[in-house]
């Protein structure tokens, strides 16, 4: 397969017909969506050079002419392509780009700039609020989100702040408008013995190191897959936090943390070091989480996430988000007795200010409890009120996994023989296409998952090997 390309490349496809085409988007119509023009050629080569041609033709580089009385959609695209696009992440643009194309320009696109009033900006939120959606996606109802509409007018305001800037406007109209209050995702938290389930369950499907680092540190997913072995130190347990790994169109992007309190350290827990230095044998890649089917990248955030809500439904457990398991780590650490500028430092918060807004009903109940432990020692020779009974305590859940079959892709298999004894299997494919299985056997699961995982390492050694040698054959012959 190709590689994708670029957002303004234009596409390249081969037709049925036996002709390359390739197609370019030259503007948006008054509905917003895309109006392109196309070549055809007769090989992939003569296709890119018509396309490129065909882009210096429809797509002049002539700068914008700005002015007081432009159409604002006019003004939005200029702002967008010259101010905010350069200093915004691809998978941000594309939020930008859609909320844009879909909802801004038809709605308010041919007002002229200096025309544009408060009674324009609201109309159009109001129109978000009861039927933005309908025209798009009829079957999810007619209003957009709360945040979606603060998104459409927060890129409204940004431009007409610039315009005011650049003196085309005297004010900017969008201060006066009144938006649907901003809602917070509900939090969803496992307690301890869903907590322990999903760490028995994770371990039979392969996943335990990945679920066990997340609730040790609260990591963001694509923090958590961008981890490479050289961040780990497993002598002292520090943890270098200084990459994330995210999606855009299914091409996986590393780039460093969008703001400096990303990049951070934290220390592990002696346990959970001793886990990761035995993980390690398995694994031969510079990826402490690899992907099992793609060469030198790491897991996916996307497949990660989807694994965590079979895992979920294995144990039993309710649904939760994988950024929920980040809100399980911190309420966790608060309650008991981190305080919050530490917690903000080890998730990487800008200020702990973040923190306190996130986790206000966590810090809530711990003033309260403050307060009462307080007033108990103040009056001291009251008649104190009868403490309502304790909870039990939570004990060892005796959960046994489920699904054991269900394996995650590359770790092999395991079995077990009437006599009681353990066997692991794997297969692997050779640069020939020759299949190969390896086995080993051990008295006990635990010892089996352990010689298993060196087992894999090893072969997946000895392939790359050979991938290498042919290689190095290829370019002297």
């Amino acid at each position: 397969m190709g590689r994708k390309r670029k957002s303004g490349e234009g596409t390249v496809r081969l037709r049925k017909d036996g002709r390359w085409e390739g197609r370019v988007v030259i503007g948006y119509d008054d509905k917003g969506l895309p109006k392109t023009k196309n070549v055809l050629a007769r090989t992939k080569g003569e296709c890119v050079e018509k396309l490129s041609a065909l882009k210096n033709v429809v797509t002049p580089t002539a700068a914008v002419k700005v002015r007081s009385d432009m159409p604002f959609g006019e003004w939005m695209t200029f702002w967008y392509e010259t101010c905010c696009k350069p200093a915004v992440r691809p998978n941000t643009r594309t939020g930008y780009e859609n909320n844009i194309r879909l909802y801004i320009r038809p709605r308010l696109g041919n007002v002229p700039l200096n025309k544009l009033t408060a009674n324009d900006l609201q109309r159009f939120i109001n129109w978000m609020r009861q039927d933005g959606r309908s025209e798009y996606r009829e079957s999810r109802g007619d209003g957009l989100s709360a945040n979606t509409i603060r998104h459409c007018y927060g890129l409204c305001r940004r431009a007409l702040e610039k315009a005011v800037a650049e003196k085309l406007i005297s004010q900017n109209p969008a201060k006066e408008c009144k938006l649907p209050s901003a809602r917070r995702m509900e939090m969803r938290l496992l307690n301890r013995e869903e907590l322990q389930k999903l760490l028995i369950q994770a371990r039979a499907e392969g996943y335990y190191e990945v679920f066990l680092l997340e609730l040790t540190t609260g990591l963001r997913v694509g923090e958590l897959m961008a981890l490479q072995w050289d961040d780990l130190n497993l002598n002292t347990g520090e943890l270098r936090i200084e990459r994330q790994v995210y999606q855009i169109k299914g091409e996986l992007l590393i780039q460093p943390p969008k703001n400096k309190a990303s990049i951070r350290t934290v220390i592990l827990p002696p346990a959970v070091v001793a886990a990761l230095r035995m993980y390690k044998q398995a694994v031969s890649s510079r990826w402490i989480f690899p992907s099992p089917k793609k060469e030198d990248a790491p897991i996916a955030p996307s497949v990660v996430s989807h694994r965590l809500a079979k895992i979920l439904k294995h144990a039993g457990c309710k649904k939760v988000r994988f950024h929920d398991l980040r809100h399980v780590f911190a309420t966790n650490a608060l309650e008991h007795g981190m305080d919050v500028k530490t917690l903000s430092t080890i998730i990487g918060h800008i200020s702990s200010a973040t923190t306190l807004n996130v986790y206000a009903h966590v810090t809530d109940d711990m003033q309260k409890q403050a307060a009462a432990k307080i007033d108990r020692g103040i009056g001291r020779a009251e008649a104190a009120e009868p403490a309502p009974p304790a909870e039990p305590k939570a004990m060892m859940t005796d959960f046994q996994p489920t699904w054991k079959g269900r394996r995650r892709w590359g770790t092999g298999s395991l079995s077990q023989s009437k006599s009681g004894r353990w066997t692991g299997r794997c297969a692997i494919t050779w640069p020939d296409g020759r299949l190969e299985t390896r086995n080993v056997h051990a008295d006990t699961e635990e010892e089996c998952e352990r010689l298993l995982a060196i087992m894999i390492a090893e072969m997946r050694a000895e392939v790359a090997a050979e991938k290498e040698r042919l290689r190095a054959e290829s370019k002297a012959g």
